[in-house]
């Protein structure tokens, strides 16, 4: 499994050419649902296999905003637990719950977590950091945004700000496009 695998798999079942506009209000000539690679078992595996590469040892728990981050958070941990490394995954929902357990935090992020915060597709890195706030307010730490497709080229810069890394494994300079955002 490559990069290049993951780029082929990408545009082959991602990317939509036409008049789109973005969440920003932007209008761009392309669009990618990276869900259709998130979702798909091959897509999974290469987004799993990419991602475990770029993460740093010290990484304990994966996800980030519901629902672009849950199908990459969710697959990485799973493709982790098969090579021996416990990774605990978790979604941070849009609004607080007010029921049940309450909070904005689903699933197994525990206090003192070093995390690689996820997300299947951003342009300006604003949920990502959204998604990072929350976690470090459960009492983890984010250590990586780990974008899988990086369209709009400014989330490293918004991120520096905030002194955390960016690691995107596709961008949209690799999938032949400027990027937009």
């Amino acid at each position: 499994m490559s990069h290049a695998a993951l780029i082929d798999h990408l545009l082959t079942h991602a990317v939509r050419r036409g008049s789109f506009v973005l969440k920003s209000g932007r209008e761009s000539d392309w669009f990618i649902d990276a869900k259709q690679t998130t979702c798909r078992p091959d897509g999974m595996l290469l987004v799993a296999e990419a991602a475990l590469a770029a993460l740093p040892p010290d990484v304990t728990a994966v996800g980030g905003l519901t629902m672009g981050a849950d199908a990459m958070a969710f697959a990485i941990a799973a493709v982790a637990a098969t090579r021996g490394r416990e990774l605990r995954a978790f979604s941070v929902r849009k609004e607080v719950k007010d029921h049940g357990g309450g909070g904005r935090i689903a699933g197994a992020l525990e206090p003192g977590d070093r995390v690689a915060i996820t997300e299947d597709a951003v342009t300006r890195g604003v949920s990502m950091l959204e998604a990072a706030d929350v976690v470090r307010e459960a009492g983890a730490e984010p250590v990586l945004l780990l974008p899988l497709v990086d369209r709009g080229g400014t989330v490293t810069a918004m991120a520096a700000e905030r002194g955390l890394p960016v690691h995107a494994l596709v961008t949209a300079v690799d999938l032949g496009f400027a990027y937009s955002g």
